[in-house]
């Protein structure tokens, strides 16, 4: 039933696409779906509390069109993307200049009742956390940070166990068989959260100069390059391709920092952080490490729960980003974000 709801939401969606400013009646003769005018105006109300429909006018004259954030938070089915191969899909190849400056300066990514759920959860940890004496806390921030630094290294290759790196972040142990880079990749981690925690203003207003510190210490004894990439870099599994230009990159950084400090909603900073740092990649590695590391900042500059993303795929969480780099779409990364935060607030306080 779910299903068939889906494919006739969807239907409407195009029609609504390919007629814009149409009539209810309308879009009732336009679709192929037998359905009441009553249930037809409740799925229209449903698109437009979600964002993806603008309504205007009042009843016999309510006209409706697409919204600028439609194409940013459709749904997207993943299987049945990922069922093309890398050749065989349709996407934006070359950075999307008008994403950050125009589109999503103006819309919100987070419909009303994914905030209205997330704001319940944040609430949920400032309760926990008030009964949390001051030592109880610097344990779960602990726990949380060898989780955090384990996963967001998992996902990066990483082969380290997380009680591996436990061992390795607690006491110093290395593990047989591993390589020092791959110890180093989870110290800088630990030492980046380390910095957050004790300078939670840091980042507050975001500027390109603190970016480019936290993948600093992120990328320390590596051997990656410091600073803005003056080069070409190619991303593995898409046809995409980022900027190229040291300038356009230090301007789309700019662009970027001003969004998420004119937005109000922490969730939408932090969410924003997470993908479009990734999606400039204005370096030559440590990118997605970065964007977590500056999305959490931001929930804790705030004082909301950091995320550890521990139970996330790796392969679900990079999927998520190559369809936000190949469609500019936010919502599978936007499923994980909200899902992972869900986590944090009900395992670590």
């Amino acid at each position: 039933m779910a299903k068939k709801s889906t494919v006739r939401s969807n239907e409407i969606l195009q029609f609504i696409k390919e007629h814009p400013n149409c009539s209810s009646n309308e879009i009732l003769a336009g679709i192929q779906f037998e359905i009441s005018i009553a249930t037809l105006k409740r799925s229209l109300q449903e698109m437009v509390l979600n964002g993806f429909v603008n309504a205007k006018g009042e009843l016999k004259s309510r006209r409706y069109e697409i919204s600028q954030a439609y194409e940013v938070i459709r749904p997207i089915d993943v299987e049945l993307y990922f069922q093309k191969e890398i050749d065989e899909r349709i996407i934006q190849t070359s950075f999307n200049q008008t994403l950050i400056r125009d589109t999503l300066k103006n819309v919100s990514v987070f419909t009303t009742a994914e905030l209205e759920f997330l704001n319940g959860l944040q609430e949920k940890f400032k309760s926990n956390a008030s009964r949390l004496s001051s030592g109880e806390y610097r344990n779960e921030m602990e726990r949380l940070a060898i989780d955090l630094s384990w996963k967001s290294s998992q996902i990066e290759g990483n082969t380290y166990s997380l009680l591996e790196t436990e061992r390795l972040l607690k006491d110093k142990e290395t593990a047989a068989g591993k390589t020092k880079d791959e110890a180093t990749m989870l110290l800088n981690h630990k030492d980046a959260l380390d910095f957050i925690i004790a300078h939670p203003d840091y980042i507050n207003p975001l500027v390109v100069s603190s970016i480019e510190d936290i993948h600093s210490i992120l990328i320390k004894e590596l051997d990656i390059t410091r600073n803005i990439r003056n080069r070409r870099v190619g991303i593995s599994g898409t046809n995409y391709k980022p900027l190229d230009n040291e300038f356009q990159i230090k301007e789309a950084l700019n662009d970027m920092c001003t969004i998420i400090n004119s937005k109000e909603n922490v969730f939408e900073k932090s969410l924003l952080a997470l993908v479009l740092i990734s999606y400039i990649q204005p370096f030559a590695d440590g990118n997605k490490r970065t964007a977590r590391i500056i999305s959490n900042a931001v929930l804790m500059n705030h004082h909301y729960c950091p995320i550890s993303f521990r139970t996330i795929d790796s392969i679900e969480y990079k999927k998520a980003m190559l369809i936000f780099y190949e469609q500019n779409n936010i919502n599978p990364l936007k499923k994980v974000f909200i899902g992972q935060f869900e986590f944090a607030v009900n395992t670590y306080f």
